[in-house]
């Protein structure tokens, strides 16, 4: 089986090649980036497992694939960095994938996304996709223009979360929601989605969670959100949430130029990626994140791939389309539910219907998404002005025309 890794200069990969020496059933990985240098400083720290190459040649890289992971970052960590920048001198949220940063992030990287899975489509047409590339499900959306259901978007966000509700709830510790007996409602966008139910048998386990303040206060969101707060929304929200409800908190967020001083070290050889992998975890999102996330987006990865390839049914919260999952959004509306995934692909299953709140805004998010994707000046606009957390249409113009002079990828919107 042929595994290619699209951004197989990125930091992260090595954690995929970990996980796929543990699994034991791919035969050839080939890794992928337009950086030279930064592939051979990955390819370096890999040792072990399957056959590995390293290209710069795309199509060389895609020639009989069976899956594609795509982990790109068009513009790389100078990129986020600048994105935050910009935002931050505009008085609003910057972060990655949520508000002007995840505009701007989203508007650079669609094009790059819609040619990958052309070129996909044409060199590799019976190959998976699974698309780690954030903003997962607007990446995930132009991409399906394409390749259809055979791209899927994962985040490991969601089961970290339901993991941590089920250690909270006293449960064993799952592999997945539907794992164990315990059937986790989660529904929403990548980024921007709720757990609604916790169900064992014909039991909702979440009412009781809400109503125990010191197991609430026990893992992240519990603490992030507040008890009172938690209490009042009936729902437990994913943490990115937290950019949304907290927006005043949130705006100083400056991760990306944080990466980008700390990955440098790394690419220039001053420090070994081990000890660059702990220093960057100890700092992600809440300071006090404890140790249940039960790994990252590797593992669900890695068993999207193996229930594909196997035929062995799994049960994974994945971003697909939605079909007629979410009322408030179109069958072509990528979203993020719980899935039901085979040697047929994934399927989404039934959720609870999103409270008023929250499918207001999904519906705001993904509109501002479909902008993104019709790719002109006009729509950029229309996405920095109608996003919720953009205040003005002074300040959507003023975004857009700063991100393009920051951006060279971004002079189609001139």
């Amino acid at each position: 089986m042929k595994l290619v890794i699209l951004g197989g200069g990125g930091f992260r990969v090595p954690l995929v090649h970990r996980a796929l020496v543990a699994a034991g059933w791919v035969d050839e990985l080939v890794l992928h980036d337009v950086d030279a240098a930064r592939l051979a400083s990955i390819r370096a720290v890999l040792a072990g497992g399957p056959r590995i190459t390293a290209t710069t040649d795309l199509d060389e890289a895609l020639r009989g694939a069976d899956f594609v992971f795509s982990a790109i970052r068009v513009g790389g960590l100078a990129g986020r960095a600048a994105d935050e920048q910009v935002a931050h001198a505009h008085g609003v949220l910057g972060q990655e994938t949520v508000g002007a940063g995840g505009i701007a992030y989203g508007l650079r990287t669609v094009p790059v996304a819609r040619d990958i899975a052309r070129r996909v489509a044409r060199l590799a047409p019976g190959a998976w996709v699974v698309n780690f590339t954030n903003p997962a499900g607007l990446v995930t959306e132009a991409m399906a223009e394409h390749l259809g259901p055979r791209v899927i978007g994962i985040c490991d966000s969601p089961v970290g979360l339901c993991r941590r509700v089920a250690h909270a709830l006293g449960l064993d510790a799952v592999g997945g929601p539907g794992v164990g007996g315990v059937a986790f409602d989660y529904a929403g966008l990548n980024h921007l989605g709720w757990l609604q139910g916790v169900r064992r048998g014909d039991d909702d386990l979440l009412p009781a969670l809400l109503a125990d303040s010191e197991a609430l206060r026990s893992f992240e969101e519990g603490r992030l959100f507040g008890v009172e707060f938690l209490r009042a929304l009936g729902v437990i929200p994913n943490e990115y949430l937290h950019y949304y409800y907290d927006t005043r908190d949130a705006l100083g967020d400056d991760r990306g130029a944080f990466l980008l001083r700390q990955q440098d070290r790394f690419y220039r050889g001053d420090v070994d990626w081990e000890t660059t992998r702990l220093e960057r975890e100890a700092t992600y999102m809440a300071q006090d994140r404890d140790s249940l996330d039960g790994g990252g987006y590797e593992h669900v990865a890695l068993e999207l791939m193996r229930a594909i390839a196997s035929g062995a049914p799994a049960t994974l919260i994945l971003n697909v389309r939605n079909g007629s999952t979410l009322a408030a959004l179109d069958a072509d509306a990528v979203v993020e539910v719980p899935c039901a995934v085979d040697a047929a692909g994934a399927r989404p299953l039934p959720v609870s219907p999103l409270p008023d709140h929250a499918a207001g805004l999904v519906t705001s998010v993904k509109a501002v998404d479909r902008l993104v994707l019709e790719g002109t000046r006009a729509s950029a606009l229309k996405a920095f002005a109608l996003h919720p957390l953009v205040d003005s249409t002074a300040t959507a113009k003023s975004l857009l025309d700063t991100y393009v002079r920051r951006h060279p990828g971004l002079g189609y919107l001139s």
